[in-house]
């Protein structure tokens, strides 16, 4: 009998129990957890595949903020919380810090602190960069520095690119979007979809047979650094994605930009080896581009 009655109530116990799980998480979040009419939104700064990123007055605190916005429609709920938390959990100089929440309504936000510069993606745009080799090796070794963070945490990015990373003043660097990528729908990230997998940036094991990681973010650094070497060209121009990936297939890698240092070239193309374990870490990463920069910053060699 007492055999029978478990096999009854076992599914009904699991749920209670997963409801309680799921509330005390929520629970947690609470102090993050601010009403939407505390943020005043003034100015739209982007749009990237997850969703509008906004200045915006956070009126109780007196600071001007940034807010990315996501549909509840497009989030995988059980994954928001225990992300969420995650996020919370990370502080480095490098990466963007998460201050605040507002999950209840629509659409989501998603606040952190504002960097005045706004993402690399439009700094490279709209600058002549001459003469400033150097200050892009910088910006590279900080952002790699970030993310070596994040992989001694075995946090996957899925999403780096110069879209994904915030410019302060002093050409002071952070990532920002860790970790946004499982939180969003499969559904929202199918071709059919605008808001599709960033091919360009995407290491084909990842991109085919979605098998992504640390390496595959290392890819993604390759690419970002391609960006950031060619002043803001858009990696395979001119290509679908499906061409993209069956360039890649063939062994096509993206050619060295003009006036990129052939060590930094070097750096690319280590990024983009076909085999995910013979890519380096982002700890070697780091340490070679800040070598680079010191090197060039205080003109003991040529580059």
């Amino acid at each position: 009998m007492t055999y029978f009655l478990f096999h009854i109530f076992q599914p009904i116990i699991s749920l209670i129990f997963f409801i309680f799980i799921f509330y005390r998480e929520l629970f947690d979040m609470e102090p993050w957890e601010r009403p939407r009419e505390e943020f005043r939104l003034h100015k739209k700064l982007g749009e990237g595949h997850f969703g509008e990123v906004w200045e915006a007055l956070w009126t109780t605190e007196n600071k001007k903020v940034a807010i990315k916005t996501l549909k509840q429609a497009d989030t995988k709920q059980d994954e928001f919380v225990k992300e969420v938390q995650a996020l919370k959990s990370l502080h480095h100089p490098k990466l963007i810090q998460l201050l605040a929440m507002c999950s209840r309504g629509e659409p989501v936000y998603i606040v952190t602190e504002l960097m005045r510069k706004g993402s690399l993606k439009s700094y490279l745009a709209g600058r002549t960069l001459k003469g400033a080799l150097s200050h892009l090796i910088y910006m590279g070794s900080q952002i790699a520095e970030g993310m070596a963070y994040l992989e001694d945490r075995n946090i996957v990015h899925r999403d780096l690119a110069a879209r994904n990373i915030l410019v302060g003043d002093d050409l002071v660097c952070k990532v920002a979007d860790f970790g946004l990528a499982r939180i969003i729908k499969v559904s929202c990230m199918s071709p059919v979809r605008e808001r599709a997998i960033p091919v360009r940036w995407t290491a084909p094991e990842a991109a085919i047979h979605q098998k992504f990681s640390v390496k595959s973010d290392v890819w993604s650094f390759g690419v970002l650094l391609y960006e950031m070497m060619s002043r803001g060209k858009m990696p395979y121009e001119g290509k679908n994605n499906k061409e993209v990936l069956d360039l890649l297939s063939s062994g096509f890698r993206l050619p060295c930009p003009t006036r990129c240092p052939q060590n930094i070239y070097r750096i690319m193309m280590d990024c983009w080896a076909a085999e995910p374990s013979k890519r380096p870490s982002f700890h070697a990463l780091h340490s070679q581009l800040d070598s680079i920069y010191t090197r060039i910053y205080f003109k003991t060699v040529e580059v």
